[in-house]
């Protein structure tokens, strides 16, 4: 018989495909030589399968990942999280996270539901995360977002013309059809949104937010909603005349009150480069177009 079909036998409670994947891995051994998931044997022959470790055995092991740490005491630890890195393990996701990362700053986080995370933020979204280091601290970040009393504010650059400052107030679940996306859906949770315009360019708005609620993919799905995704939302939004590799938002401020002390503290960083970089692009080619609008040549042959 084939090598994997013998194992699926011996071993049922496994699927012949994670079998396999072992057997392929070099995981496994017959008579002590490396093994072929369809290799024949004939009974007799001694196989020595050592399996690898699954996705939910590794999450939660210490990784020795760069953190940007803004501030730490006995109690909080905020962060400023780069784009690109997972908050949680999940699947596809199981190593590499920030979760990860912490657990190897501070080892006393593994007695600690979620290693103290109390909030995400999207993979592609940079800026401020705050996680709480004891129980009772995790208690009452925990108390403190629920009576939406946790400020978050955020920059964003999103397509098109905004017209105003406002307040989106539209209930967040997930897509009727494509369930790996949210939309604002009559049954899904409450989710407010402030927004105040603070640039407006030809083919874009710099925005400020302030969530009152925290739903997955909030301000995202809020701002499509208004017709004014994010530039470079691959999810939400549209291929644009702006190219950007990620959707351009950042977690700016954040303003709680310290389980320890009951004091009010708030936190505030800059956006990365690559932000800085695009709004900084805007703003040139806004000057380029004043300058040469129909207006101004007149008065230059004049």
């Amino acid at each position: 018989m084939r090598l994997d079909q013998v194992l699926a036998k011996l071993l049922p409670e496994f699927s012949r495909s994670r079998l396999a994947r072992w057997v392929r891995s070099g995981r496994a051994t017959v008579d002590g030589r490396a093994a072929l998931p369809r290799q024949k044997v004939r009974g007799g022959e001694v196989i020595e399968l050592a399996p690898l470790p699954e996705g939910t055995e590794v999450a939660h092991r210490p990784e020795d990942i760069p953190l940007d740490v803004v501030f730490e005491d006995a109690t909080l630890l905020v962060v400023n999280k780069p784009a690109g890195l997972v908050v949680h393990p999940g699947s596809g996701n199981w190593q590499g996270t920030l979760l990860n990362a912490l657990l190897r700053h501070a080892p006393e986080l593994t007695g600690v539901p979620r290693a103290g995370i109390v909030h995400r933020l999207d993979k592609d979204t940079s800026g401020l995360l705050v996680v709480a280091k004891t129980l009772p601290a995790q208690t009452s970040l925990v108390r403190q977002l629920q009576a939406r009393t946790v400020k978050r504010e955020y920059l964003a650059v999103a397509n098109g013309r905004v017209a105003r400052d406002g307040r989106i107030e539209a209930p967040i679940g997930r897509h009727p059809v494509r369930r790996t996306k949210m939309a604002v859906v009559a049954r899904g949770r409450p989710a407010v949104t402030h927004y105040q315009v603070l640039e407006r360019h030809a083919g874009a708005s710099v925005l400020r937010c302030r969530l009152e609620t925290g739903r997955t993919h909030q301000i995202r799905v809020h701002l499509t909603s208004l017709g004014h995704p994010l530039i470079g939302d691959s999810t939400y939004g549209r291929r644009g005349a702006i190219p950007f590799p990620r959707q351009a938002l950042h977690a700016e401020r954040l303003e709680l009150i310290h389980p320890g002390t009951g004091k009010a503290m708030s936190w505030q960083v800059d956006p990365p480069a690559d932000m800085k970089q695009l709004i900084s692009a805007l703003r040139r080619e806004s000057a380029r177009a004043k300058r040469s609008s129909p207006i101004t040549h007149h008065l230059s042959r004049r």
